[in-house]
């Protein structure tokens, strides 16, 4: 692996990809278990939502630390260390809907470690890859996570059905541990020769971690001592940076929400059994992985070839994106048969993932050597917008019920579905008037 015809960074984008495929397989596989055994169990909408946004807490307050982590003693050690934290965490850990409290320390363990990992990717990936194979390495990565919940839709709810919920806590594990092998086998650090433009791109050994102490020569032949500090102030008041929060968030928000309560949806708003819906309860999450990569190759597309800015290119496809997402969102409740509603979510993730290609890559477009940083913050808003979406979806459902709605009624869905619509059209306007896909941060 790393050969002249297989250069070292594909092998580290590859993993990457891996690493967020597993990641996801571990995040829909604990909704569809914990769904099936918590409608066993007979525990009520707020419960649920309570217990599945738990994740998200820990998630949330790992983010900044992460990026801050990963730039100080870099993004593999810390890729590593967060895996073998949460795939311990599954192993051990008994799935019973009763015992409230385990679970939800265990959840909480969990997305504090899984929290480490997507700052870590970002340091890792600037490190690694230059500016015109950005778009592609980006998308090819996150799409990992698409491609997870797509096989995790179509394969665990026959692992639950025939060996019960726990199983897929122990699947998850032997996936972590298997990752965090080839992880320490492969990955390292990048030399600065990796590519002929690195130096000029301002990439790879000059954005590895950097000890205080740490000395560089000078022109005169001297030594100085360089101690790098993070530009935290003019990062949180930056507006590129607030648009893609702002973005992060409205993405996340949608997607937390389906990849939570679209098993829910399916088996109470539907009345169908996942185990019985075969292939096409993964199409959504299918759809995002095809669509996300190709975002990707559009937008290095009409970089590389000029034909677009980088501003435009990340501004097109952001808009594009998330307008289309929108319709299909709040459409979606009026579908009343399985392929309608695979459709229409198929439709609204699929241009949601194609929105990465705007905001997602953004990251690296306006701070490289703080790419960790600030997807660290932005990633802290997509937590935030899960804790609240998945909890007030909850919420939303039991107040349906409260109101004597019927949870087939589309009535009882409304709300869930236009209020993440609503939030793209919102956010597609801020990423319009304030982002940039030029240098920001030095």
């Amino acid at each position: 692996m790393g050969s002249s015809k297989f250069p070292m960074r594909y092998v580290i984008v590859l993993l990457t990809f891996i690493c967020t495929f597993v990641c996801y397989i571990e995040r829909i596989g604990f909704s569809i278990a914990y769904t099936i055994a918590a409608d066993a169990a007979q525990v009520n909408q707020t419960r649920k939502g309570m217990i599945l946004s738990t994740f998200y807490c820990g998630y949330a307050c790992s983010q900044i630390p992460g990026g801050w982590a990963a730039q100080k003693i870099g993004g593999r050690r810390v890729l590593l260390l967060s895996f073998v934290l949460w795939s311990l965490t599954c192993a051990l850990v008994p799935l019973d809907p009763n015992r409230v409290m385990v679970l939800v320390i265990a959840r909480l363990l969990v997305g504090v470690a899984q929290g480490f990992i997507f700052p870590s990717i970002h340091t890792v990936l600037a490190q690694w890859v230059p500016p015109h194979e950005r778009s592609r390495s980006v998308s090819l990565t996150t799409s990992g996570m698409y491609f997870g919940a797509a096989a995790g839709m179509l394969l665990l709810p026959s692992l639950v059905k025939f060996r019960g919920p726990q199983s897929v806590f122990l699947a998850e594990a032997v996936l972590g541990a298997l990752w965090s092998l080839l992880w320490l086998k492969y990955a390292t650090d990048p030399p600065r020769s990796e590519h002929p433009k690195a130096s000029a791109a301002g990439f790879g050994e000059s954005l590895l971690p950097i000890k205080g102490t740490q000395k560089t020569k000078v022109e005169n032949g001297g030594h100085s001592i360089r101690t790098p500090k993070i530009p935290w102030k003019k990062i949180i008041l930056n507006l590129p940076v607030w648009a893609i929060v702002v973005n992060n968030f409205t993405f996340h928000y949608a997607l937390y929400v389906l990849m939570n309560w679209l098993p829910t949806y399916f088996e109470l708003g539907l009345q169908l059994s996942l185990q019985e819906m075969g292939s096409s309860k993964m199409m959504p999450y299918f759809v995002m992985f095809v669509f996300s990569n190709i975002g990707g190759v559009i937008a290095d597309h009409l970089v590389t070839r000029r034909i677009l800015s980088v501003t435009k290119t990340r501004k097109l496809l952001n808009t594009v994106g998330f307008v289309l997402a929108s319709f299909a969102l709040m459409a979606l409740p009026y579908f009343r048969t399985s392929d309608g509603v695979v459709f229409c979510s198929s439709v609204a993730l699929g241009f949601l993932a194609l929105g990465r290609a705007g905001f997602a890559v953004n990251h690296m477009d306006i701070a490289p050597r703080y790419a960790g940083i600030v997807m660290g913050v932005s990633n802290t808003a997509g937590t935030v917008a899960g804790i609240v979406g998945v909890d007030l979806t909850g919420r939303l459902l039991e107040a349906a019920k409260t109101a004597q709605l019927d949870l087939t009624s589309p009535d009882s869905w409304k709300a869930v579905f236009f209020i993440p619509g609503l939030l793209c059209i919102f956010s597609s306007f801020v990423f319009l008037l304030f982002s940039t896909g030029e240098r920001v941060f030095d």
